[in-house]
């Protein structure tokens, strides 16, 4: 076992730190920073296209509850519809952070449930709540439908990023087992040198990040056409199909598949990516 010391022990601490009795998990923690750091960018961006603050000003309420309510939705309906789907309790658990059942807690004792928060989130689901989010947000404000998923997409990186970070603490969306000596091996899962896929991922995505902002200063006349939409669309999912052959599949069915579940996901925003970074360029011409 002495060839187990090239690689990466991963077992880091679930809680990042407790404010009182509340404890925050780095998962969230990463979700956090993460949105943080893209309503910055967007304010930035609306700021340099003179849009007033008070049509920013609801947008991260959109994008915060488009993106959560999606990606649970998409977890629980492509991913577990057995348990979600087919009795009261499960559709409860699906809409709200909860399992029924007694953990030994006050409110397990006394109600029979327990708060567990979102355990289960889909980012091709986020990805098509944050969508129809934003269109309800146009419908509000009346700005470019083409010109705020620019923004957003040029924005979109450092989430994706830190979310990713997210699972790697979690040690969640585990890679398949590999030699490679960078491999990490989840303690919280078993003792195998793995694929790092949630690293690859995040890296991935701050590296779209740096490529939107510099593009963007370049080509500012590009914004309010769809180009930058769909090259993140385009970019973040044809990366996402392929790397997932590093990757275990997260539920059994998948593999009585050809392709897993994300890459089926995939395909159609590839597609819409595709369409609309075309759409784009016949419109410059």
């Amino acid at each position: 076992m002495n060839h187990l010391l090239n690689y990466i022990i991963w077992n880091p601490d679930l809680e990042a730190f407790h404010i009182g009795p509340m404890t925050v998990r780095w998962y969230g923690l990463m979700w956090i920073i993460g949105l943080a750091l893209a309503y910055l960018v967007v304010k930035r961006l609306y700021k340099e296209q003179k849009i007033k603050d008070e049509l920013f000003d609801p947008l991260f309420i959109y994008c915060f509850f488009g993106i959560l309510i999606g990606a649970r939705l998409g977890h629980c309906i492509f991913y577990q519809p057995e348990d979600f789907l087919t009795s009261w309790k499960g559709f409860v658990e699906m809409l709200l952070p909860i399992h029924f059942g007694n953990d030994g807690s006050w409110l397990g004792k006394t109600f029979g449930f327990f708060l567990t928060g979102y355990a289960g989130l889909a980012s091709h689901g986020g990805t098509l709540g944050l969508i129809i989010a934003l269109w309800l947000y146009v419908r509000k404000t009346k700005l470019s439908i083409w010109t705020v998923l620019d923004n957003i997409a040029i924005a979109t990186g450092t989430t994706a990023c830190f979310i990713r970070l997210g699972n790697l603490m979690n040690s969640e969306i585990i890679g398949k087992i590999t030699d490679v000596p960078w491999a990490f091996i989840f303690e919280k899962v078993d003792s195998m040198p793995r694929h790092p896929g949630q690293l690859y991922e995040a890296i991935a995505y701050a590296i779209l990040f740096g490529i939107m902002w510099y593009l963007h200063k370049k080509m500012t006349e590009k914004i309010g056409t769809g180009w930058y939409f769909g090259f993140c669309l385009t970019y973040i999912f044809t990366f996402r199909f392929f790397i997932e052959y590093t990757k275990e599949i997260q539920e059994p069915f998948e593999a009585s598949l050809p392709i897993d579940m994300g890459q089926i996901l995939s395909i159609p925003f590839i597609i819409l990516g595709v369409y609309c970074t075309v759409k784009a360029k016949k419109q410059a011409l």
